[in-house]
């Protein structure tokens, strides 16, 4: 079985999200969307809220599978019997920094990961732009799932 973990704060989960997984989802068997617990990062959203964002947004999915985690990534792939880290780019700028982190996990527990390109129609949309969207009142449902629409 082919299985990846798709990592990320998901703080909102984005259409850029979106279009990556279920892209990924012709590539493997189970996709296991991880919500990442960092208590030195401040969220907009409770990882509850992240957590129920996903569910709800994959709800008719039996391929994926959401959960938290703490800690290294390659050591919940470990956990999870997941050989692939699924990864999307934006920019060549995600490549730089995504492709550090990949070798990163790759030397330290021969953890594949596997990119793809965010199609070109949402490759502008970031969390960080959906948030400060939503912070100043703007319309920001064209760039989130239906779950996100608060």
């Amino acid at each position: 079985m082919k299985k990846a973990v798709f990592p990320g704060s998901f703080d909102p989960i984005t259409n850029g999200h979106l279009d990556i997984i279920l892209r990924g989802l012709t590539l493997f068997d189970e996709i296991i969307l991880a919500v990442g617990v960092n208590a030195e990062k401040k969220y907009m959203f409770s990882l509850e809220q992240r957590k129920a964002f996903l569910q709800e947004t994959f709800k008719d999915e039996k391929k994926i599978k959401v959960s938290t985690y703490q800690g290294l990534t390659v050591d919940y792939c470990k956990k999870m019997k997941a050989n692939f880290i699924l990864r999307g780019l934006r920019n060549p700028a995600d490549f730089e920094f995504e492709k550090a982190i990949a070798h990163t996990n790759r030397k330290l527990e021969k953890i594949e990961t596997v990119f793809l390109l965010t199609s070109s129609g949402k490759s502008y949309i970031s969390s960080s732009i959906v948030r400060d969207v939503i912070r100043n009142n703007g319309d920001y449902t064209s760039l989130v799932p239906s779950a996100v629409r608060i």
